[in-house]
């Protein structure tokens, strides 16, 4: 009779590790894109039988994934990066090198999309927005964004180099196709931020991709940048917030594993389906990022690919992101950028 007991604690004993093994912390931006991700991703992956997500939110911190790695107590799983990050993170060993095999065929995804440690997982555009029940005439690229005359108020923009010296430049009539070129060189930088100061006056700097939106219904800005996701929800919740897309700068975000989690082959796993066509068409249809895999495509319809930062008519006068510049660049040109607003 005491055997009885001893079975169960055995039995319950070892079905812990299997209990444990069945977890997975998926770490994302939050927002408009982590509650499409639960939709697309997370629910679909639980009611799969293949593990429960525990999601949480960051704000890009790569500090914490270091002191993790470096620490040996990685509890994260799977984690959301800037594409800045993937290079940098993958050289600096924070990383797990991917299996592709059990992904996916490199084929399928766009270019950029395929790394060693990170997977591209959507494509994302920073654009021009403004309120289109405060503002009449519609801006309609960046030298419009400076026209301070015709267009008065305050201006939006993310507290930070990136992003801004493209468009300082572009604002100052150099094409979409020279302007890594023009910044690469000092009189290039010296160019985007005498642009820079035309405006500062009028900036009013964001942090967090909930704001521009914000402050577009707020009245506190004539227009901003903004990520495209994000007007898309507003739009959503019935805003008449719009997009301008002309010069707008499009980048990917990845999903890597950092190295030393635990639950590898089950983080492999998710990687994989959040990566497959038909997840990433549903990702799509409740939130305007495009898909990265090219087979996810031909399951949406006009109304959503209409609004996509890949479409033909908004990709057309856009530029990408150049992750390797601002792997060069960056760390000098945000400093000289912080040091600027400062002043």
């Amino acid at each position: 009779m005491k055997l009885k007991p001893l079975i169960i604690a055995l039995v319950a004993s070892a079905c812990l590790p299997v209990l444990a093994q069945s977890q997975l912390t998926v770490v994302n931006f939050g927002g408009a894109n982590g509650a499409a991700q639960k939709k697309a991703y997370f629910e679909p992956f639980e009611k799969s039988g293949a593990g429960k997500i525990v999601p949480v939110e960051y704000n890009g911190e790569q500090a914490k994934i270091k002191a993790m790695v470096e620490a040996k107590k990685v509890t994260w799983d799977v984690v959301e990066v800037e594409s800045p990050d993937v290079t940098r993170g993958c050289d600096e060993g924070l990383f797990e090198k991917l299996d592709w095999s059990k992904i996916g065929n490199k084929s399928d995804f766009q270019p950029a999309a395929v790394q060693d440690c990170g997977v591209g997982t959507f494509i994302w555009s920073t654009v021009l927005a403004y309120n289109g029940d405060k503002l009449k005439t519609a801006p309609t690229n960046w030298a419009d964004f400076w026209d301070t005359k015709k267009f008065v108020g305050k201006r939006g923009m993310r507290k930070g180099a990136r992003y801004n010296l493209e468009f300082a430049l572009m604002a100052d009539g150099v094409k979409t196709t020279d302007v890594y070129k023009v910044l690469a060189t000092k009189d290039g930088a010296d160019r985007a931020f005498k642009k820079m100061t035309e405006l500062k006056p009028n900036i009013q700097f964001w942090e967090a991709g909930a704001q521009p939106p914000q402050f577009l219904v707020a009245g506190d800005v004539v227009m901003t940048t903004a990520y495209n996701g994000r007007i898309d929800a507003a739009q959503r919740e019935g805003k008449n917030l719009q997009i301008t897309w002309t010069g707008g700068i499009y980048d990917l975000d990845y999903w890597v594993m950092p190295k030393g989690t635990p639950n590898k082959d089950l983080a492999l796993k998710f990687i994989a389906m959040a990566s497959s066509p038909d997840e990433q068409a549903e990702y799509a249809r409740n939130i305007s990022y495009g898909p990265t895999n090219n087979k996810a495509l031909p399951k949406l319809d006009a109304k959503v690919l209409r609004l996509l930062p890949t479409s033909a008519a908004n990709s057309k006068d856009a530029l990408q992101f150049n992750i390797s510049f601002w792997a060069d660049q960056g760390e000098a040109l945000e400093k000289r950028f912080a040091a600027w607003a400062a002043q």
